[in-house]
Parts: structure tokens; sequence; C-alpha cells
């Protein structure tokens, strides 16, 4: 492993990406982004989808990390520096002692449908602007074996440094594109051969009664305004059974639900 390049100066200019990170994630990063903790920065590095550009970290942490920094390619710098150096630069306190810089893939909507397989299921989101709920859709989606997410033209972006750290890296690893406004999205999943499953606190069938489908795309709207009428008017639309007095819940919740539900209704096709 080649030694991280020590930083001692807060100002120094090869920081550049890292400065002031929270100013620079609401303005944007002009195709690049910034994750934050050691699983993220392994996500990161070993999944291939977006370039690793550098790695800033925190002196402490240098020997218990030292086997997969010896993993990156020899173009990607380590800055190493000590806490309150990193801070500065950061602008807040870097509790996990890691930052990592990296450039996000182009995303093609075309190429990723095409590589999907026959039997895939994939998640469907419609103006999700809240970070926390993107990261922990994107975790669900991961953890249950989606193929692939579809966002569209009004949802908030999965590689928000937040976004990626509440996904635990799935917004790193996990194929996804933007679609569209949510009509074309959902036009071109029925296209592509899809089901389409749309979940509404007013949906005509409950979740236990739902069929499964060798091709299954699962929508989620936003709390509150949910999906577009025109969308569940394509859709075979699904409720959540729940306790009086509850309608709905937080849309990353519910999608943890019917993932698993969709895994089980895959794992059933499978042995008939």
């Amino acid at each position: 492993m080649r030694p991280p390049i020590q930083i001692d100066d807060p100002n120094d200019p090869r920081l550049a990406a890292y400065r002031q990170v929270r100013e620079r994630d609401l303005v944007g990063r002009a195709g690049g982004f910034i994750a934050e903790g050691v699983v993220v920065l392994e996500k990161l590095a070993r999944s291939g989808r977006h370039r690793l550009d550098s790695v800033l970290m925190a002196d402490k942490r240098i020997e218990a990390l030292a086997p997969l920094l010896a993993e990156l390619a020899p173009e990607v710098a380590v800055y190493a520096a000590g806490q309150a150096v990193m801070d500065a630069v950061a602008g807040f306190h870097i509790h996990r002692g890691v930052l990592a810089a990296g450039v996000r893939g182009a995303p093609d909507l075309d190429a990723l449908l095409a590589g999907l397989p026959a039997e895939a299921v994939v998640v469907g989101l419609v103006g999700i602007a809240n970070h926390d709920n993107m990261g922990g859709l994107f975790r669900n989606a991961a953890a249950f074996g989606a193929e692939a997410v579809l966002l569209d033209e009004t949802c908030c972006d999965p590689l928000y440094r937040k976004a990626i750290r509440v996904s635990v890296g799935a917004a790193l690893t996990l194929p996804f594109a933007r679609a569209g406004s949510a009509e074309a999205m959902a036009a071109r999943l029925a296209a592509e051969g899809f089901d389409l499953v749309a979940l509404s606190p007013r949906g005509a069938m409950e979740l236990d009664e739902i069929d499964a489908a060798p091709r299954t795309a699962v929508l989620f709207g936003a709390e509150g305004p949910g999906l577009p009428a025109s969308v569940m008017a394509r859709a075979r639309t699904v409720r959540i059974a729940m306790a009086g007095g509850f309608d709905s819940l937080n849309v990353a919740t519910t999608s943890g639900i019917v993932l698993h539900r969709m895994v089980a209704n895959k794992r059933r096709l499978a042995c008939i």
C-alpha cells in the first residue's frame, strides 16, 4: 500500500472536493458526490458502478483501513489528516473519520432495462424528496433483491451524501436511472412487460391477495400526495392492512414490507 499523503493545512487545494461538504451538497457537485463512512467506502471501491477519485481520512483510521486501501487503484489519491484539519475542511465534525470523493456513472435507462433478466423486480419511485426516505428505499430494494430502481424527474438525488449513508451504500451498488415523468416511467415499464403494482392506502387489493408475476414493478409515491391517478390507473393498486385509525406508513417502511412479499412470491414461483 502506498502511504497516504499527509495533509496539515485545511486550505490545501488538493482537498477542494471536500471543502464545506454540506453547502456543496446543497448546490450540487457537477457529476461528483461525497460518500461518508467505512462501509460506504467499501461499497464504492468494490462495486465499480461509480468512479472513486480520492479518499480523505483521519490519521487514526489508517491502520484499520490498510487492507481496503491496498485494494484501491493507483490513481486514487489517499489523503490523511488530523481530526481538527479534517473537520475544518469539511465544515463539521466528521466523527466517522472517512470521506471519499466519487464521480457518478452515467446511468442509461435503455441499457439498464435491456440488461434486466426475464424475471425481475424493479422499484419505481415518484416524488420522493426526502433523502432519508430515498436511502431507506434503496437499502430495502437491495436487501430484498430488486434488480433496479427507476426514479421520476421529481425525485431527489440518491447520491446525495445523506441518502448514500442511510442506504448503507446500496445507492452506490444498485442500478438506477431517471425515467422522465411518472406517467412516462409507468408506460415504459409496461412496454417492457412489467406488471405494475402501485401502493396506495386506497388500493383495491390487500397485499396478501397479490399474486406473483415474473416481471413486477412496484411503484411508490411520496407520503401525502402519493402516486398520480394516471399512474394508478395503469396498475394493480395495493394497500397494506393495518389497525383502525391508521391508513399509511412511512414510504421506506412500506417498501420493506412489500418487497419482502415480492421476494416470497419469487421463491414460490421458483418452486412451482
